[in-house]
């Protein structure tokens, strides 16, 4: 466990934090253990379809991105990279998300499950994104392809309990 002077040093450094995933929460959101803390990580520069928000009906693909950031981080330690504005109006750490040699936000985009969302000032990828979101669009993957099959009937919420 990170001892929380070693994890200022990083984040002020601007070297990534390593933390492992307690909990992925949708497509674009996942629970982080950070020394003591468990903290909201919010992926910036993409924006998934919504699953969670109980105010809004859950979206075309939004269960197929959870399921694919679910496969790309689920149990595993992540690294953390942030850039200008690291919290968002929420609380929510803001940051690029990689396991292994994996850039989940671009992979997100670029398989199709996630478009992308700029915010400025936290803009160092755009123009990265701008392609894996292009070739995605180009390919018909996802977003961009044949929407899944209806879903009829009801269903749970991410998250939600019985």
């Amino acid at each position: 466990m990170p001892h929380p002077f070693l994890v200022s040093i990083a984040l002020s450094l601007g070297l990534g934090l390593c933390a492992p995933v307690e909990r992925v929460v949708d497509g674009d959101t996942i629970r982080v253990r950070i020394g003591e803390t468990e903290e909201v990580v919010r992926y910036i520069g993409v924006d998934t379809p919504e699953t969670v928000d109980p105010r809004r009906p859950v979206e075309v693909y939004g269960r197929e991105a959870a399921e694919k950031n679910r496969e790309l981080v689920a149990g595993r330690v992540v690294r953390l990279y942030f850039d200008v504005q690291r919290r968002d109006r929420y609380g929510r750490l803001l940051a690029y998300v990689c396991t292994g040699a994996v850039f989940v936000n671009a992979e997100l985009l670029r398989q199709g499950y996630a478009q992308l969302m700029t915010v400025p000032p936290n803009v160092r990828f755009v123009e990265l994104f701008v392609r894996r979101q292009q070739e995605a669009r180009e390919a018909g993957r996802g977003l961009w392809g044949t929407p899944p099959p209806a879903v009829t009937g009801t269903f749970e919420r991410e998250g939600s309990r019985p």
